[in-house]
């Protein structure tokens, strides 16, 4: 795939760690690609309890774990994966497009998501295979 092909990336982030705590850093333009306009926390997640399990439109996501640790699947509907995020220097970017679940919550799992555009329930596929005919459409493969 050419290196600006639209998929689910993990990224590290900036850390710095004294004698005060850490912090962590991530910036528009720099580890986060789109300019936020939403930001979301998931938290107290009952055992066995997925979250996410859709895709969006246009909407891009950022998903870091500020405590404790959660799985995260991503699908660009030719390919799937399971990462694990479970520190604050760890960010994954899903671009619009990506089909994700998120699962096995820990029990003091903070999951903190930056999203680039405003709520929009119009922007959500809930439907995998509806998923998959967007991925097709998008990728022009439905042209003879």
């Amino acid at each position: 795939m050419p290196a600006d092909a639209n998929i689910a990336r993990l990224i590290d982030l900036q850390e710095h760690v004294d004698q005060r705590g850490r912090l962590v850093v991530t910036e528009v333009g720099k580890n986060l690609p789109f300019e936020a306009a939403r930001m979301f926390v998931i938290s107290g997640v009952p055992e066995g309890e997925p979250r996410g399990i859709h895709a969006h439109k246009q909407c891009h996501q950022f998903l870091v774990c500020v405590s404790g640790s959660v799985k995260a699947m991503v699908d660009n509907g030719d390919v799937r994966q399971v990462v694990t995020l479970d520190r604050p220097s760890l960010g994954l970017h899903m671009p619009p497009l990506t089909w994700g679940a998120q699962y096995d919550y820990s029990d003091d799992a903070v999951l903190v998501v930056l999203a680039s555009h405003a709520y929009d329930a119009d922007d959500y596929i809930h439907d995998y295979e509806e998923f998959v005919g967007a991925v097709v459409t998008s990728n022009g493969s439905d042209i003879a």
